[in-house]
């Protein structure tokens, strides 16, 4: 029989990481292409006390429903410590817990906009959120970033076209290009978003991952009015399979948020969510994150250093991220990212073409997304050296 898929579907194109990633795993093949934390960082040890203790003590509860919220403990503990630590958070917000980031990303547009309204972007963007978007049948605007994050000039000049009801942004170590919004952009689009009365879906995955730099203030922590939605996620500072994201929100806007859950999954996995509510609230926490960022800034510093020795700069560009997961390579003019790409994994090397991240999905891109979390030191330094042979016989 033929099937006849709704419209929201049928033009929906699969991500090509997830896609990539499905692929038959090659043994001897490097992967710079997921965005997966390291599972060296993974706190097992606690995670299986913590596990354990639920088993004898709270079982009837952990394997019950729970409320569409989430799990009261979990959610005053982080409440309370983003609260505490990053200012995220004001009398009138409330915070929820959901399953990963990704769903905060998509309840929140759920709730807040209709088919056909105009959200503003980065361009590029995080894939995951951007068929957030197409599914919801959202009219996409993207706006151009640099090194210091979404260039506000340009914002500006979509808001005053009218009719934008959102903006999304990841202002820390944004995906896939690893920028940092400054602190004047974030004042600004702060200031942009109150003129245009315009809501603010903030992406925050790994806000908390930095290995240099100065830390700058979250949007949420500047937001007096409840206009900012704050989507956190314990997926790159615990382990990314137990899906446990956060909301902080306006309360009036996460009650509509929760409503739309109870129609999607009922509540987030509440075993896991008790333990995670045991790693934040015992004494560890904020030290096991410290841990993360050490890893990932060694890997960090190998990938550039790595990169810097087998690319000439004339060959090809590639940012220096201050925190996040990612390196963002960029091959001069008249090159094509996917066809490095292509070139790369005939030579056992996995990377994602920057095309996967285009506002416009038809829009050629001469850019590559670079992972360094995951891969060991070794396939870094390997995994380098092939791309830097490719790039030397690519572009000429």
């Amino acid at each position: 029989m033929e099937f006849e898929f709704s419209d929201r579907i049928r033009g929906l194109k699969p991500s090509l990481i997830r896609e990539i990633l499905k692929a038959d795993p090659d043994p001897e093949a490097i992967s710079f292409a997921a965005g997966n934390p390291s599972p060296d960082t993974f706190p097992t040890a606690e995670m299986a006390a913590a596990a354990s203790d639920i088993f004898s003590e709270k079982s009837g509860a952990a394997f019950q429903y729970g409320i569409t919220e989430g799990y009261t403990p979990l959610r005053k503990a982080t409440a309370e410590r983003v609260r505490r630590l990053h200012g995220i958070g004001k009398d009138f917000d409330d915070c929820i817990i959901v399953s990963g980031g990704q769903q905060g990303i998509e309840l929140a547009t759920k709730v807040l906009l209709n088919e056909g309204d105009t959200l503003v972007c980065e361009d590029p963007s995080f894939i995951g959120a951007l068929n957030c978007f197409r599914a919801q049948r959202l009219n996409l605007v993207g706006v151009e970033c640099d090194g210091d994050g979404m260039k506000t000039d340009e914002l500006e000049k979509v808001l005053a076209r009218g009719g934008v009801k959102a903006i999304y942004t990841i202002p820390d170590f944004q995906n896939p290009g690893g920028s940092t919004m400054s602190l004047e952009r974030r004042g600004k689009l702060m200031e942009l978003a109150k003129k245009y009365n315009v809501y603010i879906l903030e992406d925050g995955p790994y806000f908390e991952l930095r290995y240099s730099g100065e830390t700058l203030p979250t949007l949420k922590s500047m937001d007096d009015e409840g206009r900012v939605i704050f989507c956190g996620s314990y997926s790159k500072i615990v382990a990314p399979g137990i899906r446990i994201g956060y909301v902080v929100a306006h309360r009036d806007i996460l009650a509509k948020m929760a409503v739309a859950k109870q129609v999607s999954d009922v509540h987030t996995n509440l075993f896991f969510q008790m333990i995670v509510e045991r790693l934040v609230s015992g004494g560890g926490f904020e030290r096991h994150i410290a841990d993360c960022r050490t890893v990932y800034r060694w890997r960090r510093d190998i990938m550039l250093r790595e990169l810097k020795r087998n690319i000439p700069e004339s060959k090809a560009s590639w940012t220096k991220p201050d925190g996040g997961l990612f390196v963002w390579l960029t091959l001069p003019e008249g090159y094509d990212g996917t066809e490095l790409c292509a070139r790369a994994k005939a030579n056992k090397l996995a990377c994602v073409p920057g095309i996967a991240f285009g506002v416009d999905e038809n829009a050629p891109s001469r850019s590559l997304r670079l992972n360094f979390s995951l891969p060991t030191d070794e396939q870094l330094v390997r995994g380098c050296e092939i791309l830097g042979r490719e790039i030397d016989n690519y572009v000429r």
